[in-house]
């Protein structure tokens, strides 16, 4: 068995981790090699949760991470405990409410993108993985190094570092670097390259609509640089690129439209011989729709396998799509070859991360020096994108009576919508607070200042986020109702940043990229003055349309 490839980059296997692959590779049965390719998804903390992973010893789990953090680092252990192979315990680390709940909060990505200080971007990744490390987490989905363009995107939005390629590329190198310096494992995805298509993976096959030349101009390039910068792993997603198929194969049909999840020709040819990728491929998640609208779920787990995906992200019916592997081994529809390559993939990036040391986490979490540093760098993100009527800074006896109007703030992966913090912060200041309800009457003599406040980062398995004028006001005639000719008025994203294309007359608007408490209190502090604007935005926040910059 040839396990030179385990020695190359980004494995870089000495001696003693070489050794254990192989001893643990030849220990483990077929059925045990098979579990070994399944990472299912792990979001309780209970014994009958233990359990099933106790019995089917997969090769890692997925964490969803609950509040308690020494509650998680217990239940992490226990599963560590439990494995004949040690876990690889993963999650997506994106920063903002996609982080830690009990760590440091953190900027997201795109409020990194804005800050734009390679030396903030590689503290507050090393924070994360340092934090990370010591709850039992041992690799990341990410960087997302997906291409901002698409601005109708909710898939893309505030994950990614904007749609500058060489902005991209620069921050994401930096957190490769720290995260893997820490021994965390990074990922980059979505592989082949996401933004273009403004639909989401989640409930489509979704396409990058490049030419070959353009894509390796602009993704191949990116994907080029986390190779060069030994990422550990690469997502494929369920995202299809019809003109490399075409190239290869004219009369493709829709072959041309498979999601690269389950194309050979974009993970083995594209990616492993063309790029020279060594690392391990992972499959985004194996339930979404981009794939299980191409085919059913269980023959989707196999098709992953055999083209090139070396661990299946996510399973509802391990047991049966487990067994539906070993009968594809059985007929040859997946090649021994392909299978030990997998297997070898996934052993080997346990010993590349030093589990075969069996080193048990240890850290605390959300240090005072940490949280310091992150509120610190906070204010340097809000981006103020515009204030033709010179509004800023507030001044409490000119604004003294405020009228809020929000949908409040949208959290999927939490399930649920939240409200700002911002009013009450507002208040502490001496601002009288108004929530606007439909019916409300707005005029001068009722109010000296509107706000609006918009907290939609994000939003995976929603297809489209904009401004919806009629949830704000309530009916048909308040969604027409447009008050900054005769109240002073200001629009404040927290998340999506391109609200100025449904409101392009707005007179000043700022975004802030993230909806967490500490980035709430950054635009406060602006808002009063207390510390200077950002102006560099990392989108086109008018969306190509002119006249929103006036």
């Amino acid at each position: 068995m040839d396990l030179t490839f385990l020695q190359e980059p980004p494995f870089n296997l000495d001696h003693e981790a070489l050794a254990w692959v192989e001893e643990t590779f030849a220990s483990l049965s077929e059925s045990e090699k098979i579990a070994q390719l399944f990472n299912p998804r792990s979001a309780e903390t209970t014994t009958t949760e233990a359990a099933r992973f106790a019995q089917m010893q997969p090769g890692g789990v997925t964490r969803t991470i609950g509040a308690d953090g020494a509650a998680e680092r217990a239940y992490l252990a226990q599963l560590q405990a439990q494995a004949k192979v040690p876990l690889l315990i993963s999650a997506d680390l994106e920063g903002s409410r996609m982080s830690l709940p009990f760590g440091t909060p953190v900027p997201n990505p795109l409020a990194l993108a804005a800050i734009d200080d390679l030396e903030v971007t590689d503290r507050i990744s090393r924070i994360m993985a340092r934090e990370a490390l010591a709850v039992g987490i041992n690799w990341s989905y990410t960087p997302v190094i997906d291409i901002n363009h698409a601005f109708r995107s909710a898939i893309v939005a505030t994950r990614g570092y904007g749609s500058d390629p060489d902005r991209i590329a620069r921050h994401a190198r930096t957190q490769v670097k720290a995260f893997q310096d820490a021994g965390l494992a990074a990922t980059a995805k979505h592989w082949p390259g996401e933004g273009y298509d403004d639909r989401d993976q989640h409930l489509m096959t979704t396409i990058n609509p490049l030419s070959v030349a353009d894509w390796h101009a602009n993704f191949g390039r990116l994907y080029r640089d986390m190779i060069d910068a030994g990422v550990m792993s690469v997502m494929s997603a369920h995202i299809a690129f019809p003109a490399y198929v075409l190239a290869q194969n004219p009369d493709a049909g829709v072959e041309a439209y498979r999601p690269a999840s389950i194309s050979g020709l974009l993970n083995q040819k594209l990616l492993r011989e063309e790029l020279g990728f060594n690392g391990l491929i992972v499959s985004d998640a194996s339930e979404m729709a981009g794939l299980t609208s191409w085919m059913p779920a269980v023959k989707a787990k196999v098709e992953l396998l055999i083209n090139g995906c070396d661990l299946v992200l996510f399973s509802s019916d391990p047991l049966a799509e487990m067994a539906s592997v070993a009968q594809a081994l059985t007929e040859g529809r997946l090649t021994q070859a392909r299978f030990t390559d997998a297997v070898l993939r996934v052993l080997g990036l346990k010993a590349a991360i030093g589990l075969h040391k069996g080193t048990a986490p240890q850290g605390d979490f959300a240090r005072a020096e940490d949280q310091t540093y992150a509120a610190r760098v906070l204010r340097r993100a809000p981006t103020l994108v515009k204030d033709t009527q010179d509004l800023l800074p507030l001044d409490v006896s000119r604004h003294r009576r405020v009228l809020i109007m929000t949908t409040g703030i949208v959290d999927v992966l939490q399930g649920g919508h939240f409200e700002f913090a911002l009013p009450q912060m507002l208040k502490a200041e001496g601002f009288e607070i108004t929530i606007y309800q439909p019916g409300h009457k707005v005029t001068p003599e009722h109010y000296d200042l509107i706000l609006y406040l918009f907290g939609e980062e994000t939003l995976l398995t929603r297809g489209r986020i904009f401004l919806d004028w009629a949830k704000l006001g309530g009916d048909l005639r308040a969604s027409m109702a447009r008050y900054w000719h005769s109240i002073p008025t200001a629009m404040i994203s927290f998340g999506y940043p391109y609200y100025l294309y449904d409101a392009p007359r707005v007179p000043t608007y700022i975004n802030a990229y993230a909806t967490m408490d500490g980035m709430q209190e950054a635009v406060v502090d602006l808002l009063m003055g207390r510390a200077d604007w950002n102006r560099n935005s990392p989108v086109d926040p008018f969306s190509g349309a002119p006249d929103g910059r006036y």
